[in-house]
């Protein structure tokens, strides 16, 4: 089946209308008419070819939401008219011992959304910035937000699981103190869901202006980090860090605010490397320097029903498809208040 999408044909062009075919749904395909697409930093590193390795034509796109179309005669647990969503991922080898553990994120054969080895045209995946995509249902999600939520969800398939399962995987809750670095998109759904498992959050950023904003989140204190004596201030006090700035920066500064045994997790991936880390900032402490990768199926299902329990989304501008390349550029000086989310509909026009 040809649909309308938005894509690249080479990391020096901007991104325009084009068709694209998508294959009609095997024995366990779910087909999905896409409602809404949220709009990583991802895309724009692939769509641009910062990262190694773009296939062209790229249609980037892994936030997506949208209601059912068709399923394959194997289909359990999805029925046409179902609202779902698919993340980050389209396949893996189902049958690894990351598979088998839920973990999918992390298996050899994973398939991206986009820019992933299929054999389906063009020979690799094109993502959600499209009117309609087919998934293997394993890696379909159930979503159980109100309809009217539908576009704040769609952010949830990757800024939400990305901040959501290092949180849970280093046990943020009661009693823990936990850091997050950057309020953007990541970082403001990290504020949120901390806040939501009862952990005391403290808000990083580098801007006074975003003090206010950050509070509005849920953060219970906000720290400037360019402010010397406001982060002494915070020095061996916190339990665990998530750290989402996509940016080369110090990371020393924000190891020495982590108790004896506490951890900071990079999730953010700038496209260049971070400069190294004292090494007695570590050893001192027995502090640790981790990454996480988005979750698994299981675990992205559970932050959904998580989110949905607790009214939580992401607070989003919606754009027509044919505004991309300018949200691009405002993505690229911060200027969005914090995803921008692309509705499906306008790729009609």
């Amino acid at each position: 089946m040809t649909v309308k999408a938005y894509g690249a044909y080479a990391g020096d062009k901007p991104l325009e209308s084009m068709d694209i075919t998508r294959r009609a749904p095997g024995p366990h395909d779910v087909q999905i008419d896409i409602a809404y697409c949220g709009v990583c930093h991802s895309d724009l590193h692939t769509v641009r070819g910062e990262w190694a390795g773009t296939l062209y034509p790229c249609v980037p796109g892994h936030e997506i939401v949208g209601r059912v179309s068709a399923v394959g005669g194997h289909v359990h647990g999805h029925q046409v008219g179902d609202l779902v969503g698919v993340g980050c991922m389209v396949d893996s080898c189902q049958h690894c011992a990351d598979c088998e553990e839920g973990l999918e994120q992390y298996c050899d054969g994973m398939v991206g959304t986009y820019n992933g080895a299929t054999q389906d045209a063009p020979g690799h995946t094109l993502g959600g910035y499209a009117q309609q995509i087919v998934v293997h249902e394993r890696f379909v999600l159930r979503v159980n937000h109100a309809e009217d939520q539908l576009a704040a969800v769609a952010p949830l398939l990757c800024a939400g699981i990305t901040t959501y399962s290092p949180l849970r995987h280093w046990n943020a809750g009661p009693g823990k103190k936990v850091g997050i670095v950057g309020i953007g998109g990541l970082g403001h759904m990290g504020i949120k869901l901390a806040r939501a498992m009862g952990a005391h959050v403290i808000a990083f950023t580098t801007s006074e202006s975003k003090r206010r904003d950050a509070e509005a989140l849920g953060a219970h204190e906000v720290v400037v980090s360019r402010d010397p004596a406001a982060m002494a201030a915070r020095a061996g006090s916190l339990d665990l860090i998530v750290n989402t700035v996509a940016a080369p920066h110090d990371l020393d500064a924000y190891l020495t605010l982590l108790k004896r045994d506490g951890t900071m997790v990079l999730v953010g991936a700038p496209a260049t490397p971070h400069p190294s880390p004292q090494v007695f900032n570590l050893i001192t402490k027995r502090r640790a320097l981790a990454g996480s990768m988005i979750g698994g199926i299981p675990e992205t299902q559970e932050m959904l029903d998580f989110c949905a329990e607790h009214g939580i989304v992401a607070d989003i501008e919606m754009i027509r498809a044919d505004e991309i390349n300018g949200a691009y550029e405002r993505m690229l000086k911060g200027d969005v208040k914090y995803r921008f989310v692309i509705d499906s509909a306008t790729l009609a026009a």
